[in-house]
């Protein structure tokens, strides 16, 4: 007797039930089980109508999870990557810019804690801030700050 298989629409609710997936996204990971007489585009309308699937709730939950770690542009790049209109990505986008500063100070702190002594170390820890998608303005404050805080 062969394995059961699974349905497509299971499999799309067995992935909207670990998290918040966008559309573009999840059709992504159904493609390569599509079997015949599936249709992909039916079964994404159908969740959309549903309310199974958000793209302003997969948004929203992107940018929960990666803010206390990354800066604003590596978060507002990923949400492009994943196909989002404009509308949903703006008012993010507002927010991330709005607490960027404090949001730097908060990861550099967890990783250095201390103000740099030397070139050879604020220019690690700017690059750290810098991979992480912070902004310069924003590094440039942790930066200062830092200083203030601890003045070697």
């Amino acid at each position: 007797m062969a394995p059961s298989r699974i349905s497509l629409k299971a499999r799309a609710l067995r992935y909207l039930s670990a998290r918040e997936h966008s559309r573009l996204e999840l059709a992504r990971k159904l493609t390569r089980h599509i079997q015949e007489g599936d249709d992909l585009d039916q079964l994404l309308d159908w969740l959309v109508a549903q309310k199974f699937l958000s793209d302003s709730r997969f948004a929203e939950s992107l940018v929960n999870r990666r803010a206390a770690r990354f800066g604003s542009s590596r978060i507002l790049s990923e949400l492009q990557s994943h196909g989002l209109d404009d509308e949903f990505v703006s008012p993010l986008r507002n927010s991330l810019l709005e607490g960027e500063n404090e949001r730097a100070f908060q990861v550099w702190e967890k990783k250095f804690g201390t103000a740099a002594t030397t070139h050879e170390e604020r220019a690690k820890q700017m690059r750290f801030l810098q991979q992480r998608g912070f902004s310069n303005s924003a590094i440039q404050y942790v930066m200062k700050r830092a200083r203030l805080i601890d003045p070697s």
